[in-house]
């Protein structure tokens, strides 16, 4: 009987463990039911407001998403757009975000973006077709001063979605509950320099890709 070299038996062993653990990715497979709207970003930039019943004026982030739906139909469109910091700690877009807040962003581009909407604006629908192209502005609360990486996540841009099991959570029946995962555009943005010059501070681009999450 041959002798199994070991060094490739255990090789295999951890190329097997990492297809099992490994996140799903979206399907490239051409699907008619399935559809991803076309879509533009501009990378996040700081803005401060002066907002009523605050001492010192309160720090945002804001990009802007240009959105096309090239299917051949409507499409529903339920955003939810979130930020989470190497050091661990999410920050929800719109969230403790006022309106004027909005209103300094949407004046400030209304030369590039005149019909500039907020998350709370745009409605639950992208009608088919580029003359129905969308601008959408997303706003961020300032998140951790000690992060030195963030990964922005941005769902409701497609309807591809999975459901896989729970690695922890059971039913009654004790088997894994399910979990639904959507096809969600993830950008990653580094942050140089200290935190201590968090005015003059901007995102370096690093890259994006589609996940499922």
């Amino acid at each position: 009987m041959r002798k199994i070299n070991t060094s490739l038996l255990v090789l295999l062993l951890l190329v097997a463990i990492g297809n099992v653990f490994a996140a799903p990715k979206p399907t490239l497979a051409s699907n008619p039911k399935l559809w991803t709207l076309s879509t533009k970003f501009e990378h996040p930039r700081q803005i401060s407001v002066q907002l009523p019943g605050y001492d010192k004026p309160m720090r945002y982030w804001y990009m802007i998403l240009t959105l096309t739906n090239l299917s051949n139909h409507d499409v529903q469109f339920y955003p939810e757009i979130e930020l989470i910091t190497d050091t661990f700690k999410p920050v929800v877009a719109g969230k403790f975000v006022t309106k004027a807040v909005y209103e300094k962003i949407k004046l400030m581009n209304q030369g590039s973006y005149p019909f500039l909407q907020s998350l709370d604006e745009v409605k639950n629908f992208v009608l088919q077709g580029r003359d129905n192209t969308i601008n959408v502005a997303v706003i961020l609360p300032d998140f951790d001063l000690k992060a030195k990486n963030v990964k922005i996540f941005i769902a409701g841009l497609s309807n591809e979605t999975v459901a896989v099991n729970d690695p922890v959570k059971k039913d009654a029946a004790g088997k894994p509950v399910k979990v639904l995962l959507r096809k969600t555009l993830e950008l990653d943005y580094a942050i140089p320099g200290d935190c201590a010059n968090r005015p003059q501070q901007s995102l370096v681009y690093k890259g994006k890709k589609w996940v499922l999450r």
